[in-house]
């Protein structure tokens, strides 16, 4: 066991990329993406809002989706971008475990939230008859205030013990945030019985979400194959490739990242996947809802006219 420092309670981030030249181009496209990701989800969420004709179900749950997001690359971005500009990576352990907190609970909250909007659509085109009583506004508020507490108990879990644990005087964390798995590469004590909590949380914010994804969307196209109606189809298509566009995004790298065993894991490709769940994701959400969603492209024009009713 090595030597830990315990009256040294900053740590150090080394970042996405280096801090010189080098690192500008890539920097610039990070800060160029975060600005997009904030003008998207506030622009889904004040458009949602709004405009009456969205106040159903599945926006409300995808106004949620975008305030995840808007939390979710606020969590990481703007410290990754402090320490590149300024040179200073240190961070506090207090600091370190505010950013754990609050990127936990997002992941797990959005993660539990993707479930929920895949069983909207799922009852939606397959039991359409009983889509107001399945899918009440009770219901919706239900399943985001169920997904808000979850993540935020997991999180809370998670960040007490990293808080709890000693580090070696090596406290410098090969990440462009507090990542737990990351941090247990610098504790002092053995953490083996630790990391299979990760992977039981993993597999229940993740995996078992990911797998009733997959259930309800397989009955979806079932329905949708035995459909008379060629425009129901589309419509059905659309959403559902949609959803699955978003689900593949975030799910895929982030369960590849926190299932495998450590000694599987390197510090580059976690990065690399990072930044498609914590930084591409809260960007092509709003994205791809907006321009694949007819009823959204027609609340924006709505909701422009109505802001700037000067006819052309």
């Amino acid at each position: 066991m090595g030597n830990y420092n315990q009256t040294s309670t900053d740590f150090i981030l080394l970042g996405l990329f280096p801090s010189s030249r080098t690192g500008l181009f890539p920097f610039s496209l990070i800060v160029f993406i975060f600005l997009m990701a904030l003008v998207g989800n506030l622009s889904m969420i004040l458009l949602i809002f709004l405009d009456i004709r969205l106040h159903k179900p599945m926006y409300f749950l995808l106004s949620q989706l975008s305030l995840m997001d808007l939390n979710y690359i606020s969590t990481t971005v703007p410290k990754m971008a402090y320490d590149f500009l300024f040179a200073n990576k240190s961070i506090s352990i207090i600091g370190c475990g505010i950013q754990s907190f609050f990127f936990l609970t997002m992941a797990g909250a959005e993660g539990l939230l993707l479930a929920a909007m895949a069983y909207d659509r799922y009852v939606a085109i397959c039991f359409p008859l009983h889509y107001p009583i399945r899918i009440s506004r009770r219901v919706c508020i239900l399943m985001i205030t169920g997904s808000w507490i979850m993540g935020s108990i997991n999180s809370c879990a998670h960040t007490t013990y990293i808080l709890s644990i000693p580090y070696c005087q090596s406290r410098s964390i090969n990440h462009f945030f507090c990542d737990v798995t990351v941090m247990l590469t610098i504790a002092c004590i053995d953490t083996t019985v630790y990391e299979y909590t990760v992977f039981v949380s993993t597999t229940l914010f993740l995996l078992l979400p990911f797998i009733g994804i997959a259930f309800s969307y397989g009955r979806v196209l079932l329905a949708v194959y035995c459909m008379n109606s060629a425009e129901g189809k589309k419509k059905a298509y659309s959403t559902c490739s949609t959803h699955l566009t978003v689900v593949s995004f975030y799910y895929a790298p982030f369960a590849y990242t926190y299932l495998r065993p450590r000694f599987l894991r390197t510090p580059t490709e976690d990065k690399v996947l990072a930044v498609f769940y914590i930084i591409l994701t809260p960007m092509l959400n709003p994205i791809i809802y907006s321009l694949r969603n007819k009823e959204v492209i027609g609340a924006l024009r709505r909701v422009t006219q109505r802001i700037s009713p000067v006819k052309m």
